[in-house]
């Protein structure tokens, strides 16, 4: 229910206050935090008072705000990736002990690949990916992994509303590249989003043979190996797939 003159909700304005801060910022001061959820400072301050009582934000030094505990271990304990990240973290170390370099986790969120968890090590090419972090599908070889393998529907859907703003590439373009993911098994983009480093993702399958996750890497452009990374991270995704058939399965 609206109960404000801009006609948005309390639930509203709580949403844009918790997603107002910006990646890899712990914490802001209330001034700040009003401006980017978009909220007077006395409505930022009254809901910021009210969040933290609960725990799901904090009061910090000065007046400043972070994100609380309680809203970590809520989202942690209750996270429908939770099981999926289980499942994957032994193949993802593996395949990193074999590589040294980064391995990625990645669901669909809309138009967006959402990465659920990354390994890296020191030494290892740069990764754009975070946790918690997205990106376009079109420029991410776990987007276009998990693209590939969506119902024809939803894949004409996303191409239908799909722009680039770099202009670098078009509608038509990626429909090729999606195609030829789902005719290969996996997905490969060279130097699109670091011109030095070629990203490797191949889609985790459902029962149903819908992709519901992605496993990735990304390595050197120099030192690219399809003929050995594709069959490993295939291996992993099954390995994967299988463990969360396991762990979905009733107790009898």
């Amino acid at each position: 229910m609206a109960n404000s003159t801009s006609g948005d909700s309390v639930v509203d304005r709580v949403v844009r206050l918790i997603a107002a801060f910006p990646e890899g910022v712990a914490e802001l001061p209330l001034s700040e935090l009003a401006q980017r959820a978009g909220l007077p400072l006395t409505t930022a301050h009254r809901l910021v008072r009210q969040l933290s009582a609960h725990g799901l934000l904090e009061i910090g030094t000065g007046g400043s705000v972070r994100l609380g505990l309680r809203l970590w271990e809520l989202v942690n304990r209750n996270s429908p990736t939770l099981a999926l990240r289980q499942a994957a973290m032994p193949f993802m170390e593996d395949i990193q002990q074999v590589l040294n370099q980064n391995v990625n986790l990645a669901v669909l969120e809309g138009w967006e690949a959402l990465f659920i968890e990354r390994l890296s090590r020191r030494g290892s090419v740069a990764n754009r990916a975070q946790i918690a972090g997205r990106m376009p599908v079109h420029i991410s070889s776990a987007g276009v992994a998990l693209m590939s393998h969506q119902p024809r529907e939803r894949q004409a859907e996303y191409l239908a509303q799909f722009t680039d703003p770099s202009g670098k590439t078009t509608a038509d373009a990626v429909r090729h590249q999606l195609s030829e993911a789902a005719r290969q098994g996996y997905a490969q983009l060279a130097g699109v989003v670091d011109p030095h480093t070629w990203g490797i993702a191949v889609p985790i399958m459902d029962s149903k043979r819908r992709s519901v996750a992605a496993i990735g890497v990304v390595v050197p452009l120099a030192e690219v190996r399809l003929q050995a990374l594709v069959p490993a991270l295939q291996t992993a995704a099954r390995g994967i797939a299988r463990q969360l058939g396991e762990s979905r399965k009733p107790i009898a």
